[in-house]
């Protein structure tokens, strides 16, 4: 049986072991540029058998949070260079998560203070983290039928700079009620064109996209991330949440992608929040499945040896244990993560938590 201590391959990417470090997101961006306590945080945590880092922007009106980074400038693939470097030289791998907010964003952060575009034009009951602090996010509008194309190809156009900046592979964000999960849940998108309604019509442009990006960089280094029942981000329950993700990863089987992580129920909250059978979509995907949220030493080493999943993503632990695999080998206690640091701010909650001493 495997163990979560294996080797593992990701489409092209040879895992050290089966323990991920899932997206995180700090708020600690100079410019929307990750700066260099970025580089000392992954470098730290480089024995993760793959990094998954913080959600990166794909354009400028993909931002919706304060201090966020992006990749789709030079100076952003420059930043991000020192980061992969870093991470490849302390003997790691590191994937890019690739994010646009959709309407869950302020128009402080939009170019020229326009509206955050979506699925819809009704307003998210969400708040977002600004220059004031948390505020309620702005009404947003929707995308048109003409604006759809060029957002496809700046999900593509970011996987490419991804790759330039020296990144493993990217995933995709299609989780936690942002852009992507607005278009697929009935929830949020009420469109009546052929980008809402039926299943087939709210998948097509996540399908898109991901067709998009394994095009540019190649479908073994693209992953994907979903959410299949989470309610974040104001991301109401989908009418027929099963057959929805069902029939997404259905489609996206041939396409033999890297990786599929999929958060089972609330994002750091309940795993039981609405029912689901997580099983049918690793049956459906046929390829890595990385099983995310709330797992703990004996979860996840029962996971990978049952072969429910091929490999586990830690969030929070990873926040304050930039040490976790050998934590978890040795089944080492826990260090707790100051949530008073968890955004903003400089090195304290971020660069400064220690490892096991020798």
């Amino acid at each position: 049986m495997p163990s979560l201590f294996d080797p593992l391959q990701l489409g092209a990417v040879s895992m050290a072991n089966r323990i991920v470090m899932a997206p995180l997101t700090r708020d600690r961006s100079v410019g929307l540029v990750p700066g260099p306590l970025a580089v000392e945080y992954y470098r730290q945590r480089a024995s993760a058998g793959l990094l998954i880092s913080e959600g990166t922007q794909i354009t400028p009106d993909g931002q919706g949070y304060l201090d966020t980074p992006g990749i789709h400038s030079p100076e952003q693939i420059a930043a991000w260079k020192q980061v992969t470097d870093a991470v490849h030289e302390a003997g790691g791998k590191i994937a890019v998560q690739l994010w646009h907010v959709g309407r869950i964003s302020h128009t402080e952060f939009q170019p020229n203070g326009g509206r955050p575009v979506s699925s819809t034009d009704r307003q998210a009951n969400s708040k977002t983290f600004a220059k004031g602090g948390m505020v309620d996010v702005s009404a947003p509008r929707a995308l048109t039928l003409e604006e759809i194309p060029a957002m496809i190809q700046a999900y593509a156009h970011a996987a490419r700079a991804a790759r330039e900046a020296g990144f493993d592979a990217v995933e995709v964000h299609g989780a936690n009620g942002y852009l992507l999960d607005q278009f697929l849940r009935d929830s949020i998108n009420d469109r009546t064109d052929q980008y809402g309604g039926s299943i087939e019509n709210r998948a097509r442009l996540l399908l898109e996209v991901m067709r998009a990006i394994a095009g540019a960089i190649g479908a073994d280094r693209t992953g994907l991330r979903l959410s299949p029942v989470t309610p974040v981000n104001d991301a109401g329950q989908d009418s027929d949440a099963q057959a929805l993700f069902n029939y997404v990863v259905e489609q996206l089987a041939p396409l033999q992608l890297a990786f599929l992580h999929v958060i089972e129920g609330h994002t750091g909250g309940p795993r039981d929040v609405a029912p689901f059978d997580y099983a049918a979509l690793r049956e459906r995907f046929k390829g890595p499945y990385i099983a995310n949220n709330g797992y703990t030493r004996e979860m996840a080493i029962d996971a990978v040896a049952s072969g429910r999943a091929d490999a586990v993503a830690f969030g929070r632990a990873y926040i304050s244990n930039p040490d976790l695999v050998r934590r978890l080998k040795l089944n080492a206690p826990l260090a707790k993560a100051h949530s008073a640091t968890f955004y903003g701010g400089g090195a304290e909650g971020y660069t400064d938590y220690p490892a096991l001493a020798d």
